[in-house]
């Protein structure tokens, strides 16, 4: 395989968690008879231009099917990131009505609709069905199609160039990054803006998070890389802002490389973090296999000590990066009996793999259990105040990432 930025053969293997089904491919009770797709869920780093890849597997089609359960409403700390950051870029780049925004991977409109209430036309790039439906019913004009240069020619063609172009969580997402980045650059007006979110490199590395690797994410970014990227495709990362959205993530900001504004500090300054932390360096990545298996023996361990000692443990949050987990450390009923989830597109499925059922949250209320282990750990507090009656019968909150820890 070659590396899908500079096409350099890959040989270097950053981590590797096995085979596994989509993280997102929830399954009904009658698909539980049916045999299940697995894909291998490898790693490798790129040693030229640093690009962490996943081995190429599968098509995104395969992934991002017409009944894709992920909803971004359903978190309420998400809708207001969402919202402070419609606010704040309507003020920067001075938005209107003569203004066009244009959202790739609009989802359930989770973003749009503040556009939409503040009277800004915008423009949602959504493949989806389950998601782009409930976003045309908040008044969000969809185009139900994957996004890629020919994409952003056919608009440009209908004078629709954006004065500002997102991609939250979307850009780690594509298999083609040349051509999604070369859409991006067709797509935008002469002194547009873009601005991308995307989980940073290394955070996933400095905080162990390997469970945010899963077949949906097809690439691993720091901004040195997604600089570079930029670059080859005549556009230029300006600003940069670090987030604690999804344990760690980048919002940069990019235009055309011939726009008037300058180059913040913010870039040069994390180019430099990312190269003293040793992202341009071989050795940062080959150990990093280490980490990840002491995570899922400290998981196997807990849960195995805990149905010894007849104490019961659930889990919440049916989210990707708990499949991710909970597969690679071979987690299935027998020590954890069902999780449970606020989304009702996942409520009466089962994990992927591990076969586990998925439950409404009052659920817990009805088990009672000893110990209830988050899997999204990046909404934690979010779970915790939700959910801080288990207390009231002595039940305890777990975290794995980035080690195994019973939080007060």
């Amino acid at each position: 395989m070659n590396c899908r930025h500079c096409k350099k053969p890959l040989i270097h293997t950053f981590l590797d968690l096995g085979v596994a089904p989509p993280s997102n491919a929830y399954l009904t009770a009658e698909q539980l008879t049916q045999p299940e797709t697995k894909f291998p869920l490898k790693l490798y780093v790129c040693d030229q231009c640093w690009l962490v890849q996943t081995e190429d597997v599968t098509a995104a089609d395969n992934l991002f099917t017409h009944d894709y359960a992920y909803f971004s409403s359903v978190s309420q700390g998400w809708l207001l990131h969402a919202e402070r950051y419609c606010h704040q870029i309507t003020q920067r780049l001075q938005l209107d009505q003569n203004s066009l925004v244009v959202e790739v991977a609009a989802n359930d409109g989770y973003l749009l609709k503040n556009f939409v209430a503040a009277a800004i036309p915008c423009l949602g790039i959504e493949p989806t069905d389950s998601t782009a439906d409930h976003a045309e019913k908040l008044g969000i004009p969809i185009i139900r199609e994957f996004f890629g240069e020919q994409l952003a020619q056919q608009l440009t063609e209908q004078g629709k160039q954006a004065e500002l172009i997102i991609g939250n969580n979307v850009y780690a997402h594509v298999p083609d990054i040349n051509d999604f980045t070369a859409g991006l650059k067709a797509l935008l007006k002469n002194e547009g803006t873009i601005t991308l979110e995307f989980p940073h490199l290394l955070q996933l590395i400095q905080h162990r998070q390997f469970d945010t690797v899963y077949h949906e994410h097809f690439s691993y970014l720091s901004l040195t890389t997604v600089c570079h990227i930029f670059d080859q495709a005549g556009l230029r990362v300006f600003d940069v802002e670090t987030l604690p959205t999804h344990g760690g993530s980048l919002r940069i900001y990019a235009c055309h490389e011939g726009d008037k504004r300058s180059t913040q500090p913010t870039v040069i300054s994390l180019l430099v973090e990312e190269k003293t932390f040793g992202l341009s360096t071989l050795s940062t990545y080959t150990g990093f296999q280490w980490y990840a298996e002491q995570i899922k023996q400290q998981l196997i361990d807990f849960l195995t000590k805990q149905k010894r000692l007849n104490k019961s443990v659930i889990a919440y949050g049916a989210a990707a990066k708990g499949n991710t987990l909970l597969n690679y450390a071979g987690i299935s009923t027998d020590l954890l009996p069902l999780v449970v989830d606020a989304a009702a597109s996942k409520q009466g499925k089962f994990l992927p793999g591990s076969h586990i059922p998925i439950l409404a949250p009052d659920q817990i209320t009805l088990e009672k259990p000893d110990f209830v282990l988050i899997l999204p750990w990046n909404i934690a507090d979010e779970v915790m105040q939700q959910q801080g009656h288990i207390r009231q019968w002595g039940g305890q909150f777990v975290t794995a990432i980035p080690q195994l820890k019973v939080l007060p």
